[in-house]
């Protein structure tokens, strides 16, 4: 039970990576709100600020993993802390766009190392029994660091009065970014606490540190049988000491390579990060109102909580494939829910609804005063054009909420539906899946290619997605996502394997024909 316990608590400590990752992505929408006005942003440059993590990340996936086999997954891991608290600080004290944009470049190169680390090492603690479980946990710590997030925001943004001394318009957001650096410091110190990985002790020559490592966090029994299975597979593995990424084409690792990038593409091309990065926005666009909004953000991310725990009850228990073909299938069909609610909105300003607007140039409004608008598109520009970019972006949960007439339940269990299938199926199984379909000598590189891959996808999404609802409106923006998930759910159907129950040695006998 001691032994037990223990590799949770480190499995949690080096998944703290994953909070800082979610607190990161989860509190730039509500960072957006009151940034993007204060730097005058368009809709290119805000999804530049939003997305410029993901590329950043992209780099670091592509070189951490085989960065950790020559350094060591835990001297990476505190590199990649100090990068968060460095991130977390400058982000806070931006003074232009640029700036800012550097600040946050920095956390994504602390991100995607630490997604691609945090799984890679934990699966190489574990044993076959507990592994889905444990991996899962960096998920977990994800959508925690959403949660914070979302309620980090919607505190924020409640105290944030035309009372308040210290909280205003223009210094509330750094306020935001700037509490990061916290956990951030936190997740430095407990790294210290952690051992090293003893798969990666083997693969290089510290076969004493290993087996003194195996023993100390399985205890005698479970150590000894690992340490064996340890050494079995590692025996040839040693002798070859840099793995070139053209290796991964060898057909041996075809099948498997195809199984993680179709997986790895999945997971961001279906819109995750998008909905949680503009959560307030999104929700903005049902009409609820500001408050609501960020309101419905912290709903969002307590969702994403308890159905990741889901996820960690049952993927050791009903297994990998059937939990992502549920959970892809219910993404397919919430993501359409999204797109046929936001089809039957409609956008009309009535009088006393411009009566009641602070703005300077309000009464401008009154040239399309009781006109009636079925496509958001259409509406939004409308007003873009009347009474500027500027002054919309400023103002537009307060024109939204009085100008929207739509089932917005209908949206909200939408979203809700895709986050929490999201968070018992593609969210955590993913990573799980990619610390055991590869090779210990590949493992590395391959999470890190796949990873980048994944960022990649995720960065052009986060990008693309503020274009989108402006220029495609929320409906077809949806409907893709919709559609793509179906395809995937279908794709996946006839490729995934299951892995549950095996150790990492067994799979690879398995799998690498």
């Amino acid at each position: 039970m001691k032994n037990k316990s223990q590799i949770i608590s480190i499995s949690l400590i080096v998944a703290l990576g994953g909070f800082l990752f979610g607190f990161d992505a989860g509190i730039i929408s509500g960072v957006m709100t009151f940034a993007g006005p204060e730097f005058d942003l368009t809709e290119i440059q805000s999804g530049w600020v939003v997305s410029s993590p993901s590329f950043a990340a992209m780099i670091a996936m592509l070189f951490s993993g085989r960065l950790s086999d020559a350094i060591g997954r835990k001297k990476l891991l505190i590199m990649v802390a100090l990068l968060y608290a460095v991130s977390a600080i400058f982000s806070a004290l931006a003074s232009s766009y640029e700036m800012l944009y550097i600040a946050r470049m920095i956390g994504g190169f602390a991100f995607g190392a630490a997604l691609v680390l945090a799984p890679m090492y934990i699966a190489e603690i574990s044993t076959a029994e507990n592994r889905g479980k444990l991996v899962s946990l960096q998920q977990l710590n994800i959508v925690f660091g959403f949660f914070a997030a979302f309620l980090s925001n919607y505190f924020f943004n409640k105290y944030n009065t035309a009372d308040s001394v210290s909280l205003t318009d223009e210094n509330v957001w750094r306020w935001m970014l700037g509490v990061e650096f916290i956990p951030a410091v936190l997740y430095f110190l407990l790294l210290f606490f952690v051992p090293k990985s003893p798969r990666w002790l083997y693969l290089n020559g510290h076969t004493a540190e290993a087996k003194k490592v195996c023993i100390k966090i399985h205890g005698d029994e479970v150590g000894h049988l690992e340490i064996k299975s340890i050494e079995e597979n590692t025996a040839t593995d040693q002798k070859k000491s840099v793995v070139k990424i053209k290796e991964l084409l060898n057909p041996s690792l075809r099948f498997i390579l195809i199984v993680g990038l179709v997986v790895g593409v999945l997971q961001q091309i279906t819109g995750i990060n998008a909905v949680y990065f503009y959560a307030t926005s999104i929700f903005k666009q049902t009409g609820i109102g500001t408050d609501a909004a960020f309101s419905s953000g912290v709903l969002l991310s307590t969702i994403s909580v308890v159905f990741t725990f889901v996820a960690i009850y049952l993927i050791d228990r009903m297994g990998r494939r059937p939990l992502l073909l549920v959970g892809v299938a219910g993404i397919s069909v919430s993501l359409l829910v999204c797109a046929f609610g936001f089809n039957q909105a409609t956008y009309q300003l009535k009088q006393k609804h411009i009566d009641q607007f602070e703005f300077s140039n309000s009464s401008d409004l009154e040239s399309i005063a009781d006109k009636v608008y079925t496509n958001d598109v259409d509406f939004k520009n409308e007003i873009k054009n009347i009474i500027g970019a500027k002054v919309f972006n400023k103002n537009d949960g307060a024109i939204l909420e009085a100008a929207t007439t739509i089932n917005s339940t209908l949206i909200l269990i939408g979203i809700l539906g895709f986050v929490a299938c999201f968070a018992f199926s593609l969210g955590p199984v993913m990573w799980v899946l990619l610390s055991e379909l590869f090779p210990l000598k590949y493992r590395g590189l391959a999470i890190g290619s796949i990873a980048f891959i994944n960022s990649f996808i995720s960065s052009i999404v986060q990008l693309v997605f503020p274009w989108e609802l402006s220029n495609l409106g929320n409906s077809l923006t949806f409907f893709i996502f919709g559609i793509i998930a179906l395809i995937g759910f279908f794709v996946l159907v006839k490729i995934l394997p299951e892995t549950k129950g095996k150790s990492l040695e067994e799979l690879e006998k398995q799998l690498v024909k």
